[in-house]
């Protein structure tokens, strides 16, 4: 995939797609031909810092985590990005959602990983 401006992290789409950050403050979203589909900071208008960690949870939502905010945002497919964490996160940087709606992130000035619960899903 070229024409990318310093790739950082990249997760899986249940689509077959990739997510990945770029240092440039972008995220962008790519299909399973790899053709590029969107990008976070246009579809959405949001503004990055330092986008680092990205992962895809189970209902195809995306999330970033912002090394310079010390945030991470939850981009549903539909509607607008939700902040999750907005406090406690020192360096966020490689990220990962369980099926369970944990989230793990590695804090890289703490030398440790967060574990945060954003959402429950109905049985």
């Amino acid at each position: 995939v070229p024409n990318l401006q310093g790739p950082r992290y990249v997760s899986a789409l249940p689509s077959g797609g990739f997510v990945v950050s770029e240092e440039c403050g972008d995220v962008k979203v790519f299909m399973s031909s790899h053709e590029l589909l969107c990008s976070l900071s246009s579809k959405y208008r949001h503004q990055f810092g330092n986008p680092a960690g990205v992962c895809v949870d189970m209902d195809g939502s995306i999330l970033v985590a912002d090394e310079q905010r010390r945030t991470v945002h939850l981009f549903p497919e539909h509607g607008a990005p939700i902040c999750l964490v907005s406090t406690g996160l020192q360096r966020p940087a490689g990220m990962a959602c369980s099926s369970s709606g944990h989230l793990f992130v590695a804090d890289a000035v703490e030398n440790c990983v967060k574990v945060f619960k954003y959402c429950v899903r109905p049985l």
